[in-house]
């Protein structure tokens, strides 16, 4: 078990592509048999490797990969992206030669990537993946705990995008780009549609709401690895003008540069239709895109809907259902709090 070196990348590519390869499932299910834990689509709707493929641009100085090594060969590989602002780490590929000991080699790396991550700081490790051939199992063994579930929607090129909003129609609407000011709307909005174990768990602060755009990634979702390869916006819709206005949506929008597919990402009240956001999202992408040929994909979590059925009438079908974990290795300790003084 080593850190990966710039020799290796050959070999890595190699093992990263047939990873992903389309073969069939060894059990004769006709299901596509594939072997990494990045983001589990069919290879038939969106090229997994191409997805996560990796420019040296992207390779962030504190992101890791490490690989397997046996009798010379490279055996497997685990590549992890880590976000040093928040100390999180997140695993996005993790291949190995289909082999008896695949399952051993794996579980290997995961433990070699949390002590190497425990070393530089890391609190949180993420990872995202389907909940097949042992993925789940793997990660739940090395102390991981599953607080979630995602549908991964994509909607394909051929379908026409709608026409970009006017500044007129935006202003109507009550959607504009966020500001760091909005930070607090945003904590609050998000905290309205996220159950509390889970915003408990994600643990943002006001200061990681401040950030947005760049290649910033909150609110986090199993495809957050692509915004490296995308130019990214966010905007927020409000129930007025008001200085004081509640926001009602949020949308994230990743705008791609590579040959990935576009990115939407919602977060909105459940009372709330967000279509008219997702609608304009949609058109923000109409407008900046200059690469013809790219679908979109959004990820919606299981307790967010019916933003599910808002993006299906706007043309994205499911593709994939993943599931989120998570191992923290912080320890949480119980702030002190004032009691009421009583006489005994």
């Amino acid at each position: 078990m080593r850190a990966a070196r710039l020799t290796d990348l050959a070999a890595l590519g190699d093992l990263s592509r047939r990873s992903h390869s389309a073969d069939r499932d060894p059990g004769g299910d006709g299901n596509n048999h594939v072997r990494s834990l990045g983001l589990p689509v069919s290879t038939g709707q969106i090229g997994v490797f191409s997805l996560f493929r990796l420019p040296l641009g992207a390779f962030q100085p504190h992101d890791r990969l490490y690989v397997y090594e046996e009798g010379k060969r490279v055996c497997g590989l685990a590549r992890v992206e880590h976000d040093a602002w928040r100390g999180e780490s997140t695993v996005v590929e993790l291949d190995s030669l289909d082999k008896p000991d695949a399952g051993d080699i794996r579980y290997r790396l995961v433990q070699h990537l949390m002590r190497d991550g425990s070393k530089s700081g890391t609190i949180r490790f993420h990872v995202a993946c389907a909940d097949r051939g042992g993925n789940v199992e793997l990660f739940m063994q090395a102390g991981f705990a599953r607080y979630g579930e995602e549908t991964i929607l994509y909607r394909p090129p051929e379908a026409p995008l709608p026409p970009s909003s006017s500044p007129a129609d935006a202003s109507a609407l009550a959607i504009r780009p966020t500001v760091p000011l909005d930070a607090l709307r945003l904590d609050q909005l998000y905290r309205a549609a996220t159950p509390a174990p889970v915003s408990r768990l994600e643990a943002y602060r006001l200061h990681d709401w401040e950030r947005q755009g760049g290649h910033w990634c909150v609110p986090r979702s199993a495809l957050t690895p692509i915004l490296r390869f995308a130019d990214v916006e966010a905007f927020l819709q409000l129930d007025g003008h008001a200085a004081d206005a509640r926001a009602l949506a949020f949308v994230q929008v990743g705008v791609a540069k590579e040959d990935q597919p576009h990115y939407l990402r919602v977060v909105s009240l459940p009372d709330h239709d967000p279509t008219p956001l997702i609608r304009y999202g949609m058109g923000i992408i109409g407008q900046r895109n200059q690469r013809a040929g790219h679908g979109i994909v959004s990820a919606v979590r299981t307790y967010e809907s019916p933003l599910d059925r808002r993006l299906e009438e706007q043309g994205f079908a499911p593709i994939a259902r993943v599931t989120l974990l998570l191992k923290e290795t912080a320890v949480r300790i119980a702030e002190p709090a004032l009691v009421p003084a009583t006489s005994r």
